[in-house]
């Protein structure tokens, strides 16, 4: 059978009012009459709304097949469908999912082409298809579609024959991409088949290096790390656990540690360096409790737990934890959780932290000297002056046995005490140019906390430098920030409860937002109570496919409508598409 080009498809960005909200898309396409050239980025006329998730030179081109239409329509029920409905710039006859391969290349008209991947999964086909479950239909049934990058520019016109100049290495087609990624199950033999083709994007090549990298890892990892940061240890117990304080000691003008025993002398599970936990903690017997994240800064153990926490000018909980919180006096502690940890490595290791950003810095220091790591180890921490410079003389004291130990201190504002060369190297903030001046190797694992402006422009200056992405981690204090693709931007408010009569289902606690609101009818998953209480969320399918939402779930459990496609890792839950089943705290 001779495939063949039917329509040629192109829609310009345009902004959509949906769910209260104002969405720039270019899923409407609208089918043209005569010959249209295919560029590199896309066809003269097209264009894509959210450039980070659609586009760029391995997605110029989306592709759907006719044979797929037929099914959508018996499956929908539907007979309204028009050219370009799945939002596709080819509409053609052939050219199955099953069938095409990645790395495939296809002479249409004047232009070549390259098969590079699978459709991205995206709930803006579900705006423009009224059905807000496509998004993981496209995958659990199997009929994605896939991208086309241009090799040669050239015209293409409806009626042009399709025809195959060349086929992809491997033989992997793009229903069996689209299975290795979204579904249940990645055998090795076959993420390893698939990095062996050179025409898979790099997005998808990202993820199936980090399902390999699970897999290799051998340990009992759950989750799919693919689409989302998995951590290699499910959390140590569900919940809350009792834990006693045997040491409370000040560390600076405005921190204190607390170290957390446990009641009934048994081990405690050691954390990953870098890890934190969430404290419940109760002001009074019957007030609401309090929810808050700290770090854990001490050396990794089964003994015991240390937090450092901040006092801040008008922080309830770091004023309770410096008044009220004794030796002998016992908390509610979550298990260690968090993707922010150290990696194993021979690369050299830089630690930049500014404030009480030091707390996870200062556990993987200890964990690299514990393990006497020959590793080049760069410590650099910013200050205002002295009196808040928590951990100097420990930092100084573990660095001296580090062979390659390196030490960088700043202070924004030094009091008359402090001294040059002894307490603090350099005036001023530790920056990018600070990095290029110490000569700070480029080619270390870079892993940054501190406030939110200091992460954003070491970030930044960091990639400007010429630092891969994949070598700078990072921890920001409270909410992450929020991806929502396509979503106009607008003032951020802090948050708050939901508008309208106080909901009286279970109690939904948003750990790192200190928020604490009561489920309702009104909403349909937890995402979007979070939506409604302006908590800062992470999204892309909302239909339990691309993972985007994965979130840690301290206590409680949830269900899910519909279920996910591949289940989350253990004590995390897919917040779009889940309900709470009784109280639950989520890292939010």
């Amino acid at each position: 059978m001779i495939a063949r080009l039917l329509s040629v498809n192109v829609g310009l960005p345009q902004a959509i009012a949906w769910q209260g909200k104002t969405v720039h898309t270019a899923v409407w396409k609208a089918q043209i009459q005569g010959p249209r050239v295919a560029r590199r980025l896309n066809i003269d006329g097209d264009g894509q709304g959210d450039l980070l998730g659609h586009g760029g030179e391995h997605r110029a081109v989306f592709v759907y097949q006719i044979d797929s239409y037929q099914y959508w329509q018996g499956e929908l029920g539907r007979n309204d469908f028009a050219d370009g409905q799945f939002g596709e710039n080819f509409t053609v006859d052939g050219l199955p999912d099953r069938d095409v391969c990645i790395g495939d290349r296809y002479r249409i008209g004047r232009a070549l082409f390259e098969v590079t991947q699978p459709r991205v999964t995206c709930y803006r086909v579900g705006i423009r298809m009224n059905e807000p479950q496509m998004a993981a239909l496209l995958v659990a049934r199997g009929r994605p579609g896939f991208y086309l990058r241009v090799l040669e520019e050239g015209q293409v016109e409806a009626g042009d024959e399709i025809v195959q100049v060349a086929m992809g290495p491997e033989r992997m087609t793009v229903f069996e991409i689209n299975a290795l990624l979204y579904m249940p199950g990645h055998p090795r033999s076959q993420l390893e088949r698939a990095l062996r083709i050179p025409a898979l994007s790099a997005g998808w090549r990202g993820s199936f290096q980090a399902l390999l990298a699970q897999e290799q890892r051998g340990v009992a990892t759950s989750g799919n790390a693919g689409l989302a940061a998995v951590s290699e240890l499910p959390p140590a117990w569900a919940g809350f656990r009792p834990l006693r304080v045997s040491q409370k000691i000040r560390e600076s003008s405005s921190v204190v540690s607390l170290v957390l025993e446990s009641m009934d002398g048994l081990p405690l599970t050691a954390a990953l360096p870098g890890q934190f936990v969430v404290m419940r903690l109760r002001f009074a017997p019957g007030t609401p409790a309090l929810m808050r994240s700290y770090s854990l800064s001490g050396e990794p153990s089964a003994r015991s737990y240390r937090i450092s926490v901040k006092r801040e000018s008008h922080g309830a909980a770091g004023a309770f934890i410096d008044e009220k919180v004794h030796v002998g006096d016992v908390l509610d502690v979550s298990a260690p959780l968090g993707n922010f940890t150290l990696r194993p490595g021979d690369a050299p290791v830089v630690l930049l932290s500014a404030g009480v950003g030091a707390t996870p810095v200062m556990a993987m220091l200890h964990a690299l000297v514990a393990e006497a790591s020959p590793r080049e180890v760069w410590w650099l921490y910013g200050a205002r002056h002295g009196r808040e410079h928590p951990f100097a003389q420990e930092a100084r004291s573990l660095l001296k046995d580090l062979a390659g130990g390196h030490r960088h201190i700043r202070y924004s504002s030094p009091d008359s005490e402090d001294r040059p060369g002894v307490d603090f190297d350099a005036h001023g903030r530790l920056d990018i140019e600070a990095l290029r001046i110490l000569e700070v190797p480029r080619n270390a694992a870079f892993f940054i906390c501190g406030p939110p402006a200091f992460i954003s422009d070491l970030t930044a200056g960091l990639v400007a430098w010429g630092v891969a992405t994949s070598r700078i981690h990072t921890e920001l204090f409270g909410p992450s920030p929020s991806i929502t693709p396509g979503i106009a931007t607008s003032p951020r408010r802090p948050p708050h409860p939901p508008a309208g009569p106080s909901g009286t289902g279970p109690l939904v606690s948003f750990a790192r937002s200190g928020l604490n609101v009561h489920w309702g009818s009104a909403f349909r998953s937890l995402l979007e109570l979070a939506e409604a209480c302006d908590i800062p969320t992470r999204w892309a399918c909302r239909t339990g496919v691309c993972h985007t939402c994965e979130t840690g779930l301290v206590e409680g459990t949830v269900v899910y409508q519909p279920d996910p496609i591949d289940p989350p890792a253990a004590g995390n839950a897919l917040i779009c598409c889940s309900q709470p089943q009784g109280d639950v705290v989520v890292d939010l």
